[in-house]
């Protein structure tokens, strides 16, 4: 199981999700081109002590992220999806992506995706903070998986 960031905005944002990699023992991957300086105060202080002990790697780019995964389905995050997270059968080998907070994933990057998954939530809302999204569906995907840290 792992954690995909493409071209992230907001450095709290990922920095809470490197924290919860690293709590989770999850890894993150980055795909560049971030919306700030990765060495941003901000994203160090949403990441507290736990960025220096999370796995992370960084790749200059969504071709560059492509030809380095090794196997497992990329599983997109999307308001635009149809299908709920809580009804989709996790695999410990997938990778939960999530796009931009200002503007998702472009349609190639969603094409892409093996699967593309929503939350729900009241009607006329747009969408839920990409930080908590992620840690929703992840504990959801450990928690099918029976990889939560012991």
């Amino acid at each position: 199981m792992s954690l995909a960031l493409f071209e992230p905005d907001i450095p709290q944002n990922a920095g809470a999700l490197l924290r919860l990699g690293a709590c989770l023992g999850v890894p993150v991957d980055i795909i560049e081109p971030c919306g700030f300086l990765f060495s941003d105060t901000q994203l160090r202080r949403s990441g507290m002590d736990y960025l220096d002990l999370a796995v992370c790697v960084r790749h200059s780019s969504w071709e560059k992220y492509l030809s380095a995964r090794e196997s497992g389905r990329i599983v997109l995050l999307s308001s635009q999806a149809e299908q709920s997270y809580t009804q989709f059968a996790f695999a410990r080998s997938d990778t939960i992506l999530l796009g931009r907070e200002s503007a998702g994933v472009p349609d190639a990057v969603h094409a892409r995706a093996d699967a593309r998954l929503r939350i729900a939530m009241k009607s006329g809302l747009r969408s839920i903070n990409v930080a908590q999204a992620g840690a929703m569906v992840l504990g959801e995907a450990l928690r099918q998986t029976g990889n939560f840290p012991a």
